[in-house]
């Protein structure tokens, strides 16, 4: 299915039946004050602007959140440019909740132009949700109203940036709860963790590694059915590391293996690892362990 385009947040107004936006690169919309999407054209989207909403009352079903979590209050939702967003098209909702959208260009000029990739939840659109105590929902709605009552403001230098900031702070505050929400699941990331280190475990036992090449984050990302970002953020709030440094670690072991129970040489225990230059494999070796691989093998003699 084609996506429907929808570059502007004037033509979202239009499309929702909503007057202009007082601002072309920025407007909060009350989801309450809308008709829910009916069109099937609309089951498939693409927005050309950033798109940040909390969700009430939402009883459709949308290409994210790949389990149940118990927060009944809110739901957020981040939306980058460009990103195909798939609903289940109703004609029954009775939705609420604000929901944000922001063009990049509101952004040129401030440092949060390149600063708003760093945030790794608007690549978790396919995977997850973020789910909301009363408490902290509360805060993301006082935040979102701050950033529209500025807005309304007539343009200039303060004001603009003054809604950056408070963008910012948004992010910063959806990033904790995101963090939080992490920790609350813990025993079901252990179970993705154990998941995760047998998918890797396989691949190298199957010795793909020497046709494949070393497994990338992308490609263990899409067998568990998780974008590569939020793959990443779990490991790392299970276990410290992200999942490249979690695949370094693998590629060690096993070359502490081969260098220990093996006559191999090094470059060709490199190659057996899908290294495509011996001097990759050193380096990477020498940098975790402080030694070199023949360094090791002769600790062994």
């Amino acid at each position: 299915m084609k996506p429907y385009t929808i570059q502007s947040i004037r033509e979202l107004h239009q499309l929702l039946e909503l007057p202009k936006p007082r601002h072309p690169l920025i407007s909060l919309i009350d989801f309450s004050t809308i008709k829910c999407y009916d069109d099937e054209k609309l089951e498939a989207v693409t927005y050309g602007f950033y798109c940040i909403a909390i969700k009430k009352n939402f009883k459709g079903k949308m290409r994210y959140g790949q389990r149940h979590f118990d927060f009944d209050d809110g739901i957020m939702t981040f939306y980058a440019p460009n990103q195909v967003i798939i609903t289940e098209i109703r004609d029954d909702w009775e939705l609420e909740g604000l929901w944000l959208t922001v063009h990049p260009d509101f952004l040129q000029g401030f440092s949060l132009s390149k600063d708003i990739r760093k945030f790794g939840f608007f690549s978790y659109s396919v995977n997850e949700a973020l789910h909301l105590s009363t408490k902290e929902e509360k805060t993301i709605n006082r935040l979102l109203l701050d950033i529209s009552k500025e807005s309304q403001f007539s343009t200039d230098t303060f004001s603009h940036a003054i809604i950056i900031k408070q963008i910012e702070l948004l992010l910063n505050y959806s990033n904790r709860f995101y963090h939080r929400q992490f920790l609350t699941r813990k025993q079901a990331n252990s179970g993705l963790l154990s998941d995760f280190e047998d998918l890797l475990e396989d691949y190298f036992n199957q010795n793909l590694t020497e046709t494949e090449g070393i497994p990338g984050v992308a490609y263990l990302a899409a067998r568990l059915n998780l974008s590569p970002n939020y793959l990443s953020d779990m490991l790392r709030s299970t276990t410290g590391q992200s999942a490249q440094q979690r695949i370094q670690q693998k590629l060690i072991e096993k070359a502490k293996e081969k260098l220990s129970t093996t006559e191999l040489s090094v470059s060709e225990i490199a190659y057996s690892l899908g290294f495509e230059y011996p001097q990759s494999f050193h380096k990477l070796f020498k940098t975790k362990t402080e030694m070199s691989p023949l360094e090791f093998r002769a600790s062994f003699n």
